[in-house]
């Protein structure tokens, strides 16, 4: 590769969901790092789909150049709506929420189909949600090592309600290019909900065997697919 392609490359925008913070994204970075992109990681404290976005823009804010912004779970609703800067050419999402205007989790989640996965999402306390740690392995991380899964059960960060039921007022997708990974196997996100937005969105799919934490489980997959949004926003522009 010349050094003219690399200085090309968009910067990749890491946005985290619910339950979870950035730190989860460690094994996409370094791929990514190691293949010449520069790389940052939004730490939405996940108490406002205001305050997240708000989290999201001061990343942007720093970055030069053009900017591929890249959600996972509650995550995509943060993108849809940041994701509107001028400075942002394409939203890929990972098996995330990519609501439409005036929806939000909440809604997107409140009448689940017969026979689909409810995610463990205990009653709220002060304000905000948790999942039952004694289902979170198999609910969010099924196919992490063990160590690892029980670790993200036992260091969840507080989802606040303020985050779940945050409306989208316009999304980014139906002015930008976006990509999506569906999974197969995630239990907090169904496979029929996934197809419904990103056919909705109009985004190109890519289709892993995974659970909802599949960024953590299985980086390269989730490379993959960011790699090949960051090479096509590069052709078309």
């Amino acid at each position: 590769m010349n050094t003219n392609a690399k200085e090309k490359k968009p910067t990749i925008v890491l946005v985290h969901g619910g339950f979870v913070d950035g730190s989860g994204w460690q094994g996409v970075y370094e791929i990514l790092k190691t293949d010449g992109y520069e790389v940052a990681i939004v730490q939405n404290p996940t108490i406002s789909l205001t305050g997240d976005v708000a989290a999201t823009k001061q990343v942007l804010a720093t970055i030069e150049g053009p900017v591929i912004l890249v959600a996972h779970s509650y995550g995509g609703v943060v993108i849809t709506e940041s994701g509107n800067d001028p400075k942002v050419i394409g939203l890929v999402y990972i098996t995330a929420f990519a609501p439409d205007s005036g929806e939000s989790v909440g809604s997107l989640i409140k009448d689940p189909p017969p026979g689909a996965p409810v995610p463990p999402i205990l009653p709220p306390q002060d304000g905000f949600l948790f999942l039952d740690k004694a289902k979170f392995v198999a609910s969010f991380a099924a196919d992490v090592d063990t160590k690892t899964a029980e670790f993200m059960a036992n260091s969840q960060v507080p989802w606040g309600l303020e985050a779940l039921n945050g409306a989208i007022s316009q999304p980014a997708w139906k002015v930008k290019p976006s990509w999506y990974l569906l999974v197969t196997e995630d239990k907090m996100i169904p496979l029929a909900a996934q197809q419904f937005m990103s056919k909705r969105a109009g985004s190109t799919v890519r289709e892993v065997s995974g659970s909802h934490a599949i960024y953590v489980s299985q980086p390269k997959a989730v490379v993959s697919l960011i790699e090949e949004a960051a090479l096509q926003t590069l052709i078309s522009q």
